[in-house]
C-alpha cells in the first residue's frame, strides 16, 4: 500500500484550502468552539495520514479506510472527543489505538506529552514514521494490548479511546489522575449501537456522561474475554 509517497511539504501546503474549509464548515458549524482544537485540526495535515489512494477523501465529512479492517475516524469526531477531554499545554495524554496517528498528531499539537498504543503492527511503524516525519517529539508510542493501558507511566491527565469497548474499560479508569477524564465509545453489541461516554475521575469515584452515538471498529486485546 502506497501511503505517503514524496514531497510531504508541498502536500501540505497544496491541501491548506481543504484542510481550512474542512475547520470551517465541519467543525466551527458544528459546535467546536476549543481555539486549540481548532488550530491542531487546522494545522495537521490529515491527508499524510490516509493511504494516497484516498487521499481524495481525506478532508471530506466521513471516516476513511486505513487497512487492517481499521479507519480514520471523520474530523468532527476527531475534533469532538478532543474538546470533551478538555486538554492543556501540560497535560500527559493515553490515547489507545494509535491506528494512523492522525489523532495522535492532534493531541501532541495541544498537550506536553502523549502515550499511544497500537495493537497492530504495521499500523504502528507506519504512524510512528509519518509522526517522526513530521517532527513530532512529544509522542511515546508501543505495540501492545491498549485495553491494559500503559501503567508505568500513570496516571494520566486524559485517556481517548479509539475504539469501541464491550464494557467500561476500568483498567484504563484506574490509570486517571483525580480529576483527569477518560473519553471512550461504549458498544452495546446485543442492542446494536455504540455511544461516546466521557467518564470523570473525582475524589469519590467516577461520574459518567453519555455525549452521543458513534459507530466506532470494535477494541481488540483482553477487553474482549470479559464477562458480559
Amino acid at each position: 500500500m502506497d501511503w505517503f509517497g514524496s514531497q510531504k511539504k508541498t502536500e501540505a501546503t497544496s491541501f491548506a484550502p481543504q484542510r481550512h474549509s474542512m475547520v470551517e464548515k465541519q467543525l466551527m458549524r458544528r459546535g467546536i468552539q476549543n481555539e486549540a482544537v481548532l488550530e491542531a485540526l487546522g494545522k495537521v495535515p490529515r491527508h499524510l495520514f490516509v493511504p494516497a489512494a484516498n487521499r481524495h477523501e481525506a478532508y471530506d465529512d466521513t471516516p476513511v479506510p486505513i487497512g487492517h479492517g481499521q479507519t480514520i475516524s471523520q474530523p468532527y469526531i476527531v475534533a469532538s472527543m478532543t474538546e470533551e477531554a478538555r486538554l492543556g499545554p501540560s497535560h500527559r495524554v493515553l490515547e489507545i489505538g494509535t491506528g494512523c496517528g492522525y489523532q495522535t498528531a492532534v493531541l501532541a499539537e495541544i498537550v506536553g506529552e502523549v502515550f499511544t498504543i497500537e495493537i497492530i503492527t504495521d499500523l504502528h511503524r507506519i504512524a510512528t514514521d509519518q509522526l517522526r516525519s513530521l517532527g513530532y517529539t512529544n509522542v511515546t508510542a508501543r505495540v501492545a494490548d491498549g485495553s491494559l493501558g500503559w501503567p508505568e507511566h500513570a496516571p494520566f491527565d486524559a485517556i481517548i479511546v479509539t475504539a469501541a469497548a464491550p464494557v467500561e474499560p476500568s483498567i484504563l479508569a484506574e490509570q486517571l489522575k483525580p480529576g483527569g477524564c477518560m473519553i471512550y465509545p461504549l458498544d452495546h453489541e446485543r442492542a446494536d449501537y455504540q455511544e461516546l461516554i466521557r467518564l470523570q475521575r473525582t475524589d469519590k469515584g467516577y461520574q459518567r456522561e453519555t455525549l452521543y452515538s458513534v459507530r466506532f471498529v470494535p477494541m481488540q486485546g483482553s477487553i474482549r474475554n470479559i464477562p458480559r
